[in-house]
């Protein structure tokens, strides 16, 4: 950030009086810009014994599979987004929706959530976010080319919760992914 969203003056980095941390603050308004983590809101849309995947078409990470979700907007519920992803990304409707993971990434400065759906109908389609949707049976799922750590997890989670049908939520930090050498 150069400059303050209320006034146009630029903005210096420093810690505001009363605060721990650094912010940006316009020395000429006053104003103190908070910088706060994102929210992703994402589904897992079932079909009978079937999960819905789509293949990404646009970065980060395009041509992986992701479960539906995308950041949540203004003036909806973490649930509202997931079923507004949901219908965008695999234009599908989703009922019944139950929180099911959360996973905190300070390090990319944002939180992924993710709801249990039913899909309200076999319908579904592409949307402009995606190449391919499908639905999957477990052993059908393409493991090594899912998206993001986040869907892996609610995944593996959810087929490990589904032999019991007893679904709590889990809330858990991931750190961020360690780079694997390559050799020259």
């Amino acid at each position: 950030m150069k400059f303050c969203s209320q006034c146009g003056h630029p903005v210096n980095w420093q810690t505001p009086s009363g605060d721990h941390r650094p912010r940006f603050v316009c020395p000429a308004c006053h104003t103190v810009h908070y910088q706060n983590p994102r929210i992703v809101a994402g589904c897992l849309p079932l079909w009978g014994e079937q999960v819905l995947l789509c293949r990404r078409a646009i970065e980060p990470r395009r041509g992986l599979w992701t479960l539906p979700g995308g950041f949540m907007e203004n003036d909806e519920t973490m649930e509202q987004a997931a079923a507004r992803e949901t219908l965008e990304e695999a234009c599908t409707r989703v009922e019944g929706l139950e929180l099911y993971t959360l996973f905190d990434l300070p390090h990319i400065h944002q939180v992924h959530v993710f709801f249990r759906a039913r899909m309200v109908d076999a319908n579904f389609a592409v949307g402009e976010e995606s190449l391919e949707v499908q639905l999957f049976h477990e052993a059908e799922i393409p493991w090594p080319e899912l998206a993001f750590p986040t869907v892996g997890h609610t995944l593996e989670y959810f087929f490990k919760d589904r032999l019991h049908q007893l679904y709590p939520v889990r809330n858990e930090p991931l750190a961020p992914l360690r780079a694997i050498p390559t050799t020259p």
